[in-house]
């Protein structure tokens, strides 16, 4: 039977228990239909946003003028949040930090509402016969979890919504590639290998996210890289235009990539292009302390300019034993490992007695983590974080 209404209410956002076997169905019954849109993903997002302007229009005063990126945005985020569905543990955090980095958008809780029901309407709409009674409540009974979460963490969050920072230095590496050095008015807590939203003058409204360089210094100031990617507004307006003076506004830190000095397991890192940033934040942060996990570290890209921060990885290895730095190049090169990350790190071994951490384009994080797992690494020792590049 299909369900009649267009827009069904989600249920109230209020906490309830879900017996194992109801929440076996509900997983069931997301999944199921989710794989019926997913061909439909573009057009579900375009009627998404369709249907939550005209539900809350004070609500499209978040959201840029073009709203093609953060289309592609919000369906990248509902295929993880899917694929992590009956994945608690993995999960809840990633949802904890999408509510405290919402903060910055002044989200309130009845756009939540507002959200479900243009969501629902979506997926309804794309599922056609495919979609029951039972289907419906299954979605709104996970929105409402979805929603719970985010809304707890944004409201447990005490610290600033936005830093407001400056950029101090930009440096351009190649036509598509750049460091910007900023300083923020205030200091940022992140944590080493942990990635930030930024907003940026050249594109107002349309936020990306960039990933800290450097480990927390006493200045605050903070290094990004920036690879300018295909159709990609920010990153190519601020490889290209970044300059001293510009104001930048800065979200929460956010994401899971971080190793224990306190754990027994020994590390593996694997970096393609930026995706060295968060790796060598980590290392900067190590190389503070007298003993460490034995940490391997590998950095590829397609070209030698790809490794443009290998040298400064290698003089930080020269001097702490506990570290290994392996440049990879697609191209030959002497003096590197031939061939993708994902080749040569697989070549090693399964590396199943290792925290593995991987971070690139994603692309290259889907290729890697998937011939790690045939080589015989374990799921749960892969850590890698799902934001895209634009």
């Amino acid at each position: 039977m299909t369900a009649n209404p267009v827009l069904s209410p989600i249920p109230s956002l209020r906490r309830h228990p879900e017996s194992p076997t109801a929440v076996v169905t509900m997983v069931r019954h997301v999944r199921e239909s989710f794989a019926v849109v997913e061909p439909h993903i573009d057009q579900v997002g375009q009627f998404f946003y369709a249907m939550l302007f005209s539900i809350a229009p004070a609500t499209r005063e978040m959201f840029p003028a073009n709203m093609q990126v953060q289309r592609s945005r919000l369906l990248r985020a509902l295929v993880h949040v899917v694929q992590l569905v009956d994945r608690p543990d993995d999960l809840v955090p990633y949802l904890r930090q999408l509510g405290r980095d919402h903060r910055k958008f002044g989200v309130a809780t009845d756009h939540f509402e507002a959200v479900g029901m243009a969501l629902i309407a979506a997926v309804k709409k794309y599922a056609g016969p495919h979609w029951t009674d039972d289907i419906e409540r299954a979605w709104a009974e996970a929105y409402t979890i979805i929603a719970r979460v985010m809304i707890d963490a944004a409201a447990a969050d005490t610290g600033p919504a936005v830093w407001r920072a400056e950029v101090v230095d930009h440096q351009r590496l190649a036509w598509d590639l750049a460091r910007v050095w900023v300083r923020p008015e205030r200091p940022i807590p992140y944590l080493p290998g942990q990635y930030v939203s930024v907003e940026v003058p050249q594109r107002p409204r349309l936020w990306r996210y960039l990933t800290p360089a450097n480990a927390p210094r006493e200045d605050g100031v903070i290094e990004f890289h920036v690879r300018g990617v295909e159709g990609g507004w920010v990153s190519r307006a601020l490889v290209a235009h970044a300059a001293e003076g510009d104001q930048w506004r800065i979200g929460p830190p956010m994401g899971r990539i971080a190793v224990d000095r306190t754990a027994d397991s020994d590390v593996l890192m694997v970096a393609g292009g930026t995706g060295v940033a968060p790796m060598r934040a980590i290392v900067e942060d190590l190389a503070r302390w007298g003993e460490n996990p034995a940490v391997h570290l590998f950095v590829g890209g397609r070209t030698p300019d790809d490794l443009y921060d290998l040298p400064l990885l290698q003089d930080i290895a020269a001097a702490n034993p506990w570290l290994s730095v392996v440049g990879v190049c697609e191209e030959w090169v002497p003096g590197l490992e031939h061939g993708t990350l994902a080749d040569v790190v697989t070549g090693y071994g399964a590396w199943d007695d290792r925290e593995v951490l991987i971070a690139g384009s994603p692309p290259m994080i889907r290729a890697t983590v998937s011939r790690m797992l045939i080589a015989g690494t374990p799921l749960d020792r892969i850590v890698y974080d799902p934001f895209t590049l634009d």
